[in-house]
């Protein structure tokens, strides 16, 4: 079979299959945004902070273009100088004082978005701000360097786990309706990733209890999951395929953050729980 054969014009060089080149955008969009959040992680808390704040208000942008198919409005922009200040505030060791703005902005866009679904317009300020704050509150903390990259690397552990276990061994759907792609294999493949990122951890670093890690890895591993199939839900809901086009191979912002956002909020939970004052030691089991 000749090069016209197959599709392929004289002298044009053959383009890999549509999955491949997907494949590898993803690839590289994902090292690229991972390369500049460890950067701004290492760099220090303020510098995390304007990383994640600036995540958090496009997520907020793309939340109002899911739920209320709207741009740059009056909600938005209350929604987007909450998230701001309220990690600006975390980084500062207010991360109370940033929740409550946040609370305030949702608060605000239910009364502006007053009517039909209202209330999923205030979800937008919580969606963006309360995962932004609660990271930026951990990296504040003295051991928030080592529980900041424990999260994001389970997250993205997970995802990836998640993805080749669902690729290689298939079987089952998890919930076909939501998202049909997902399969038990899946999740327990990513489950079991993020616990062994915590048994990495613990490997590493003798000061942390093998078990403990490894159950916390587990556990952020699982909740991840239930933020990704929770966003692919709500997408279906508005009949959109991606948050937005922002990220090549990905969609949007939300498409990488949904297990990520769910994640850190459970994490932030559990923190709250166990010692309000040392976040980060307190999910590391330092306490």
């Amino acid at each position: 079979m000749c090069a016209k054969d197959a599709g392929v014009t004289e002298g044009e060089t053959p383009k890999a299959p549509a999955p491949m080149r997907d494949l590898g955008q993803r690839i590289v969009s994902g090292v690229a945004l991972a390369s500049a959040v460890l950067a701004a992680l290492w760099a220090g808390v303020l510098p995390f902070a304007v990383v994640v704040g600036a995540v958090g208000v496009v997520v907020a942008w793309e939340w109002g273009r899911i739920v209320r198919a709207q741009g740059i409005d009056a909600i938005l922009i209350i929604q987007a100088m909450a998230v701001v200040a309220g990690v600006l505030l975390a980084a500062r060791g207010l991360a109370g004082l940033g929740l409550l703005l946040v609370l305030v902005a949702a608060i605000i866009s239910a009364l502006l978005a007053f009517g039909e679904r209202g209330h999923m317009a205030a979800f937008g300020a919580l969606y963006a701000g309360l995962p932004a704050i609660s990271l930026v509150w951990f990296r504040y903390d003295a051991a928030g360097f080592l529980a900041v990259l424990f999260i994001l690397l389970t997250v993205w552990a997970t995802d990836t786990g998640a993805y080749f276990a669902g690729r290689l061994i298939g079987g089952p759907k998890l919930m076909p309706r939501v998202s049909p792609n997902k399969t038990w294999s899946g999740l327990l493949g990513g489950i079991a990733a993020g616990s062994l990122v915590g048994l990495i951890f613990a490997l590493v670093r003798p000061e942390l209890s093998l078990a403990h890690m490894a159950i916390v890895g587990a556990l952020l591993g699982a909740v991840s999951q239930a933020g990704d199939l929770l966003e692919s839900a709500l997408k279906r809901e508005y009949g959109v395929k991606d948050a937005s086009a922002l990220i090549p191979g990905h969609g949007g912002f939300m498409d990488r953050v949904d297990g990520l956002n769910a994640a850190v909020v459970a994490a932030a939970i559990v923190a709250v729980t166990v010692d309000i004052q040392a976040p980060a030691r307190a999910l590391l089991g330092l306490n």
